[in-house]
């Protein structure tokens, strides 16, 4: 008796569906954590090199952030004492309702926290403000970059 052997064929397709399954899930993740992940504050780059603010007659006000993360406003009386936040946002309030026109700098200490001026930064969008500069310093020639 001879003895016949069956071969057979591996498979030679692939099997799709546990993929598309992990697909799913994954898109429903980052369809749920995606407007999560967009919240900020609106920041108006500039497009070209930077350039000095022109000197105007009208007041700036100026928000600083000292290297200890406190607040101080340039307008108003006491202006080298730090502020509370709440104290920060009432007078910016109330300085932008008198005048819709004036523009808002903020000036943060190089040794400070980048987020104690991400917070400053919400803090006047918080009392108002709709649009906020930022001052630097202009490199001293020869400085690398």
């Amino acid at each position: 008796m001879s003895q016949k052997r069956i071969r057979r064929r591996p498979i030679s397709e692939m099997n799709v569906v546990p993929y598309i399954d992990v697909m799913l899930v994954l898109l429903v993740i980052f369809m749920i954590t995606a407007p999560l992940l967009t919240q900020g504050i609106k920041v108006e780059l500039p497009r070209i090199a930077a350039e000095p603010v022109k000197e105007s007659n009208q007041d700036t006000l100026v928000v600083s952030v000292n290297s200890k993360g406190e607040l101080f406003l340039n307008l108003g009386e006491n202006a080298d004492e730090p502020l509370s936040e709440q104290a920060l946002v009432e007078r910016v309030a109330t300085i932008l309702q008198r005048q819709p026109r004036i523009s808002v700098l903020l000036r943060g200490d190089k040794n400070v926290d980048y987020g104690a001026v991400v917070e400053a930064m919400a803090l006047l969008q918080r009392a108002g403000a709709p649009s906020i500069g930022m001052v630097t310093e202009t490199p001293e020639t020869g400085m690398p970059r």
